[in-house]
């Protein structure tokens, strides 16, 4: 998966781009400030492998296509290496961002030990820190909270409920979901009479620290290159 995704990696270096995801605003931005490399978290056709023979006669796939190659930006996703570092840049992009190193369970990677508070508090915490204009929870929203489960990007309900059964967290953060599978787990939790929580900041939100800590970490063996990460955004509100 980590591959060249579109562009001619004979070109010149005139500097880098970091980013959750290689939108096509975040290509014309660094193509405007004379960036040519976009590193990108996650694929940019919109499916898990990039392919896109499926997407052949598709008007909006043609238009980011033709933008790349206009531009003479190379799009370049990196994920499979960042996950494999030891410790995960995202995971410690994240923990910084919330403010939560102190809280970092010794054993487990993904359990964090929070002052006490509630669902709905933790959930207010995730709107300001992200700010998270679409937030999805499932749970009491005054239950109390301190043992928290962090899952980033989308896993997968197997990964997602072991690692609730693993850590015994009252409340699961995490990126994304199949709505019948971690979702319904808790659901079935709750009903019979086990307290679990659930909050879905969002894909994005849930990584975009985490690149933009990956990003700190290449400005520091890649002196004299230009440097920036730019968020890709949430792409969702409520309305």
């Amino acid at each position: 998966m980590d591959t060249v995704k579109q562009g001619d990696a004979g070109r010149i270096l005139k500097g880098i781009t970091t980013t959750f995801l290689a939108t096509c605003d975040v290509i014309r931005k660094s193509a405007e400030s004379g960036r040519n490399l976009v590193i990108s978290h996650e694929p940019i056709f919109y499916n898990h492998l990039d392919e896109t023979d499926w997407l052949k006669d598709d008007p909006v796939y043609a238009e980011k296509k033709k933008l790349i190659d206009d531009t003479g930006v190379l799009v370049w996703r990196c994920h499979d290496v960042v996950h494999s570092m030891k410790p995960d840049p995202i995971q410690a992009g994240m923990r910084k961002k919330l403010g939560w190193e102190k809280y970092a369970d010794p054993a487990l990677q993904n359990l964090y030990h929070l002052p006490k508070t509630t669902l709905s508090g933790l959930a207010d915490e995730m709107k300001t820190t992200f700010g998270i204009r679409a937030l999805r929870s499932l749970g009491d929203p005054d239950m109390p909270c301190e043992k928290v489960a962090f899952s980033i990007g989308a896993p997968g309900g197997h990964s997602q409920i072991r690692l609730l059964k693993q850590t015994d967290a009252d409340v699961l953060v995490c990126g994304e979901i199949h709505e019948w599978e971690t979702s319904e787990y808790i659901r079935d939790a709750g009903l019979q009479g086990s307290r679990k929580g659930l909050l879905l900041i969002g894909h994005a939100n849930s990584e975009e620290a985490g690149m933009e800590y990956f990003s700190g970490m290449l400005a520091g063996i890649l002196p004299g290159i230009p440097l920036v990460h730019i968020p890709a955004g949430d792409p969702f509100r409520s309305i």
